[in-house]
């Protein structure tokens, strides 16, 4: 069992260092010191603590998913059979496996879990949906809305 997660206090310095790589996280160590105002190894040593903390849990590129291919974008709702917590880990153990699935989250309200998905297109997104969506299990409905317009996505945090 995992142990509960105790972050230590973060300060001003802090959360100026974690707003400005959410930014641009390919900032230099020399090029964020000199923005939060604090030597280099200050912030080398700052950044690390907030890594080892788990504020920075991973460091990875932006992708633009229409210069790969993967410009349609899907969010899925599903209902499933049963809300008990074995079909919910069935589910869960399931969905991981699908690379296709960038975020899979438990809601409450109407739906189960929304999935967000992209694909190359209508046409594959039905393929994905026909031969591997609905043959999850315990999944008794899915609805699907089909993005017009990403007007905001995956904006920094504001804290």
């Amino acid at each position: 069992m995992k142990e509960a997660f105790t972050p230590t206090e973060i300060d001003r310095i802090d959360r100026r260092i974690l707003q400005r790589l959410q930014r641009d996280g390919r900032m230099t160590n020399a090029e964020l010191a000199k923005v939060v105002n604090v030597s280099p190894a200050t912030c080398h040593r700052r950044t690390q603590r907030l890594v080892d903390d788990g504020y920075i849990p991973a460091v990875r590129a932006e992708v633009a998913p229409r210069k790969v291919g993967r410009g349609t974008l899907v969010i899925v709702g599903v209902v499933l059979d049963r809300s008990t917590p074995e079909s919910f880990g069935a589910f869960e153990t399931a969905i991981v496996k699908l690379p296709f699935i960038l975020d899979c989250h438990l809601v409450a309200g109407d739906f189960d879990f929304f999935l967000k998905i992209r694909a190359r297109d209508i046409d594959d997104f039905n393929r994905l949906h026909g031969k591997q969506l609905i043959a999850l299990p315990g999944v008794r409905q899915t609805r699907t809305f089909f993005v017009m317009k990403e007007v905001v996505d995956n904006r920094p945090l504001d804290f």
